[in-house]
């Protein structure tokens, strides 16, 4: 009986520290090219209704030409909507935007020749808006196709200035 009961606890306390729902730190972005499958950790992020900024290197994926590029976010951020913005290979320039139909977890309408230059960033961009006001999530993700060059690779305290969606 000793045994049982311990068991019995032991699923209880597994059972009561899942009943949240609730993530206990930001939400990662999946990001998959060909072969390769990333979780890419946001550079800021609303959390407990506070805005947080996190020192991350955004990844870079070396690519292949014509390869699709698959997005996929946290039902959470699905919910409120999200964007993805290209921006040149230093993450200064906004060089266009593609808004996600809402309530979309995945999107795989990008393909890496889609972006003129061979060095660029996509970043996710969760819609403004939720207990942080204007301030929202964003994932950058860097892709390097033949040819290119990230060198001036932006540094963590530099996060993207990211124009969500809406």
């Amino acid at each position: 009986m000793v045994v049982s009961r311990s068991v019995a606890a032991l699923l209880l306390l597994l059972v009561a520290g899942c009943g949240s729902g609730e993530p206990a730190g930001p939400p990662d972005v999946e990001v998959e090219v060909g072969p390769q499958q990333l979780a890419v950790r946001p550079v800021q992020f609303c959390l407990d209704g506070e805005g947080q900024r996190y020192d991350n290197t955004p990844p870079v994926l070396e690519v292949s030409p014509g390869a699709t590029i698959s997005l996929t976010v946290p039902q959470s951020v699905a919910e409120r909507g999200w964007a993805v913005q290209v921006f040149d290979e230093q993450l200064e320039e906004l060089i266009g935007e593609v808004d996600v139909p809402a309530g979309e977890r995945s999107f795989d309408e990008i393909t890496t020749d889609d972006v003129v230059p061979p060095a660029f960033y996509l970043v996710v961009v969760e819609d403004k808006g939720g207990d942080c006001d204007e301030f929202s999530g964003a994932w950058p993700i860097g892709f390097l196709r033949a040819g290119g060059d990230l060198s001036g690779t932006p540094s963590p305290a530099s996060p993207p200035t990211a124009v969500p969606g809406s």
